[in-house]
């Protein structure tokens, strides 16, 4: 799989240094070259990040030619000018083509100009969300997390979201295993989902969300519809979904969907389990119920997922 990461003059280094590293060490754990890295520029010549530290790109923008699986863009230390016209031109082509593609920092603006956000949930650098909300209205800036996947697009906030990117791409190809095991060569801290987050978050939750929380989380083949988890917080249906939005972040129907999705996702990574009884087990109504949830969420249909994974382990060559 080949791996393009765009960099600009005063990107920071971190943010191509950290995603190399575990694409890198991901390839030496597992014995394969499953991820190939390219640091592609913007222009001819050696790249000047902000610290000063030179990076010499591997191609730039207008020689690639070559099929991208994954395109990541980053963005220098403040807003970005707005791109040339044959920047734009390439980035919509290649977000087209890749599998997955997404930005660190300030590089959402640039997939912003390119018409890549719209409608999206999004995030970037704290400094820089309101003057992305302006920019590109029919983006939806999520102010209060550092890593946002919505389908392909995944954006960070910064480098160490850029690095917990990295990972989840990781553990979308191999499995949970491996990105523990490069968490702690690395010495990295114990990484989240957003729903492990979100759950970590519970000391400033009311006890009523505690337990609607709990109870989805213990029964997602359940019932889990407005009127049975209000009926668990004690709550009318209009007050129970305020103060769950309040809480949370999400509505009570999109923590409900990530919830039985994550669960799908570790019974096709470690079972043999067909879809239909994964997808019952899970809550979803029918196999294409869960295609839908995991085209939304993950960006890829489940079967695409589990043959993706082990296409990865069958071809150490890929």
């Amino acid at each position: 799989m080949l791996i393009g990461i765009f960099t600009p003059v005063s990107a920071y280094a971190l943010e191509v240094c950290g995603p190399t590293d575990v694409f890198a060490e991901a390839n030496r754990q597992s014995a394969t070259q499953a991820y190939r890295l390219q640091v592609i520029g913007e222009r001819e010549g050696s790249i000047r990040s902000v610290s000063g530290l030179t990076i010499l790109p591997d191609r730039i923008f207008r020689d690639m030619d070559e099929a991208l699986d994954t395109l990541m863009v980053l963005g220098p230390a403040g807003v970005p000018d707005p791109p040339a016209p044959e920047l734009v031109d390439w980035l919509r082509r290649r977000s087209g083509t890749a599998r997955r593609y997404g930005s660190m920092r300030t590089g959402a603006f640039l997939l912003g100009a390119a018409g890549l956000l719209d409608h999206r949930h999004v995030t970037t650098h704290q400094s820089c969300q309101r003057e992305l909300a302006m920019a590109f209205p029919l983006a939806i800036v999520e102010p209060e997390r550092n890593l946002v996947r919505d389908g392909p697009l995944l954006t960070a906030a910064d480098g160490a979201a850029g690095i917990e990117l990295a990972l989840t791409l990781v553990e979308e190809d191999f499995g949970p295993a491996l990105v523990t095991s490069i968490a702690q060569q690395l010495s990295l801290p114990p990484r989240k989902t957003d729903l492990q987050s979100l759950f970590a978050r519970q000391q400033h939750m009311r006890p009523a969300t505690l337990r609607v929380l709990d109870y989805i989380r213990d029964h997602p083949q359940g019932d889990l519809s407005i009127a049975h988890l209000r009926q668990q917080a004690g709550m009318s249906a209009r007050h129970f979904a305020r103060v769950f939005l309040q809480d949370t972040g999400m509505t009570p129907a999109g923590f409900v969907e990530a919830a039985r999705v994550e669960a799908a996702r570790r019974l096709l990574g470690e079972t043999a389990l067909p879809l239909k009884r994964i997808a019952a087990q899970c809550g979803f109504k029918s196999t294409d119920a869960l295609r839908r949830a995991f085209l939304r969420r993950l960006g890829m249909a489940p079967v695409r997922y589990r043959n993706h994974r082990c296409t990865i382990r069958r071809d150490p060559m890929h």
